[in-house]
């Protein structure tokens, strides 16, 4: 699916909420950026309510373009009630889609859902049902397959595949290694995805900020599926999230996997899918990260067309907490909410006047 940009930044009047916008009419702004978040949706990411999004906009003070959550391969379901919610909140949703299984703990390794039985078939049977429904929600949905493949966290990360070295055969009896598994298993979900007819989805390949272990074979690079395959180029952009962490400023997480997306292709729209920095005075401002990641976005990295803030708070194994919320202190509230402001951020979004040509 091809992408429209379109001329102009203002923000339009709201769309029907009985006449949806035809699928593929979404446009990411030729000038400005969508604004949107993740708002602590539960345990398996996914319980959205109309509710906790508009307590967060009037906490933000703006309207949210993208509303993001998730669809684990465990609940092996379509998020259908999810999604509905958020088109007719006139927004666009943004689903991870992760191939793993309960209890969704990081740094397992694979599990039933393993690039290996994606790719022998196994279950062609769920990507089949999960196109037949997104097809069938038949709106705009921009889906994250597979995210920070480049960690050492998630199962299907070529770490637990070789780490570049072990080879293995598909059901075509193609050969091929770690990283490139990857490659492979998300073109399959693709191929199969878009056989079923689900033209509507918008495909990202979205890496984390630095690649763990950062290793030559473990390069974003090594796991691009090709532009053919995908619609928008997305990271995971953080600042620091747990009490051992060094406090690195917007800039340090931010230039490396923007270059990064930049080389992979040269026109495609970066997402910056996920962002946020924690709470911890000792260590730095929060509310200073945050000024100077909105002044950055807007003067210096030109391709962003969207930023998904990350707004959870948990606790870890060691109980202490880890608050990435926007209202984790006052001053840091205080800070999100006028760099929202900021007409450069769009929470309305934009729409093409002719649906764009599908592959």
């Amino acid at each position: 699916m091809v992408i429209v940009l379109v001329t102009g930044g203002c923000e339009p009047s709201q769309p029907d909420a009985e006449a949806p916008q035809p699928p593929g009419n979404m446009a990411f702004p030729a000038v400005g950026a969508y604004t949107g978040a993740y708002i602590d949706f539960g345990e398996t990411e996914d319980v959205i309510t109309l509710e906790a999004i508009e307590d967060f906009e009037g906490l933000v003070g703006k309207h949210q373009a993208i509303i993001a959550s998730s669809s684990f391969w465990g609940e092996q379901s379509f998020p259908s009630k999810s999604v509905f919610v958020v088109a007719r909140h006139h927004a666009i949703p943004l689903l991870f889609w992760s191939p793993w299984d309960r209890p969704y703990k990081e740094e397992g390794g694979p599990d039933r859902f393993n690039l290996d039985q994606i790719l022998m078939g196994r279950w062609d049977d769920y990507l089949d049902s999960w196109a037949d429904h997104a097809r069938a929600y038949g709106q705009p949905l921009l889906v994250s397959w597979g995210l920070e493949m480049n960690g050492n966290w998630f199962p299907w990360s070529g770490a637990f595949y070789g780490a570049g070295e072990e080879t293995m055969a598909d059901k075509t009896g193609a050969i091929f290694k770690g990283p490139e598994r990857y490659q492979h298993a998300y073109r399959y979900v693709v191929d199969r995805v878009r056989a079923r007819g689900a033209d509507n989805v918008l495909w990202g390949f979205h890496i984390n900020s630095f690649s763990y272990p950062d290793e030559p074979w473990n390069q974003p690079a090594r796991y691009y599926p090709g532009s053919d395959y995908v619609d928008w180029l997305g990271a995971s952009i953080y600042g620091k999230q747990f009490g051992d962490d060094d406090w690195y400023s917007f800039h340090q997480v931010m230039d490396t996997p923007y270059s990064a997306l930049c080389a992979l292709d040269p026109t495609k729209p970066i997402l910056v899918a996920e962002w946020g920095v924690g709470e911890f005075p000792k260590s730095g401002s929060k509310a200073a990260w945050l000024r100077e990641a909105f002044a950055a976005f807007k003067a210096e990295y030109p391709r962003v067309k969207a930023a998904v803030y990350w707004h959870e708070r948990w606790m870890n194994a060691d109980s202490s907490y880890t608050n990435l919320r926007v209202n984790s202190s006052p001053d840091s509230l205080t800070a999100y909410r006028q760099g929202i402001a900021d007409p450069y951020w769009l929470g309305t979004l934009q729409y093409h006047a002719h649906p764009p040509a599908h592959h």
